[in-house]
């Protein structure tokens, strides 16, 4: 018998397979290396498309803009629960406005080089006590000096040498016109701090309604967290009212106790004017001023 040799053909000897499909005595061999080798590829076997290529737009494509979340700007939660106190929220900012503008004015007005600068009241109360200020002198330093107490000190002068009632009248009647300026805006402070929560408790009082109406539809049976966010949203108007009401009744404290102290001071420094202008302290002055002159001409 005529032995046939293998069809080298349909097994060909390539890196593919790495040997022949029979070895030296006939016997096959099916050690193929294709799945050893990574890069074989088969003839009629689909190729893969490149990552790259799939998420590479086509050029007809058009552009579309990828949004992040850095983009999106959100409101704060702050904002968003103030908003949702409803349209009574407003009236209440502008007093919160109002609030903090008068403070940082009566701050700035109440400040006490302002109301009573210690140069001008040590050098006009030294000069009036020694006698070294006529009453032309007096009034040039009260007008050089814009302040509440020199306004006291100036209707004072005016009534220079007249009797002590006289003067005390002046500096009484200059004293409640410096009193007014002092207590500017006070009225203000307390009228939001007792209209403010007012307003919160109405807001509450309309947003509790409002929740009830709800629970009382169809839709909202077997829902009663309805009913807890309508309160919760209802009680965002009272927190809004005392918000405002508490720093303007503390305000309104501490700059009314602030200018009662200025007053009383400067009550206190138009005494000691008062005695030394006046008829009966000008002739006290006068009647110092003759006895140490007797004693030194009797020394």
């Amino acid at each position: 018998m005529v032995a046939m040799q293998p069809a080298l053909g349909q097994f060909p000897s390539n890196q593919n397979y790495g040997r022949t499909g029979f070895d030296q005595s006939g016997r096959y061999q099916n050690v193929p290396q294709i799945a050893q080798n990574p890069n074989y590829q088969s003839q009629n076997s689909i190729p893969t498309i490149p990552s790259a290529a799939m998420t590479s737009p086509m050029p007809g494509d058009a552009q579309q803009p990828i949004e992040t979340t850095e983009s999106k700007w959100k409101v704060p939660a702050f904002a968003q629960k103030v908003m949702q106190g409803g349209w009574l929220m407003v009236p209440l900012g502008v007093c919160s406005l109002i609030v903090f503008a008068l403070t940082i004015e009566r701050m700035i007005a109440l400040r006490r080089g302002r109301v009573i600068p210690r140069p001008f009241v040590r050098r006009f109360t030294e000069c009036v006590e020694d006698g070294q200020l006529s009453y032309e002198e007096a009034t040039e330093i009260c007008d050089e000096f814009d302040c509440p107490v020199a306004e006291v000190f100036q209707a004072a002068v005016r009534r220079w040498g007249r009797p002590m009632f006289e003067v005390e009248q002046a500096v009484m009647d200059a004293g409640d016109r410096v009193s007014d300026s002092l207590k500017r805006f006070l009225r203000v402070f307390h009228a939001i701090s007792n209209v403010a929560p007012l307003l919160g408790l109405l807001g509450t009082v309309l947003g509790m309604i409002e929740a009830f109406d709800m629970m009382s539809s169809q839709e909202s049976i077997g829902r009663p967290e309805m009913l807890a966010s309508g309160i919760s949203v209802a009680l965002i108007t009272t927190a809004g009212g005392l918000s405002v009401a508490i720093p303007a009744y503390l305000a309104y404290m501490y700059f009314s106790s602030k200018s009662d102290s200025y007053l009383n001071e400067i009550d206190k420094l138009c005494q000691r004017v008062v005695d030394c202008i006046s008829a009966e302290g000008l002739e006290n002055a006068g009647n110092a001023n003759r006895s140490a002159g007797r004693k030194r001409r009797a020394a």
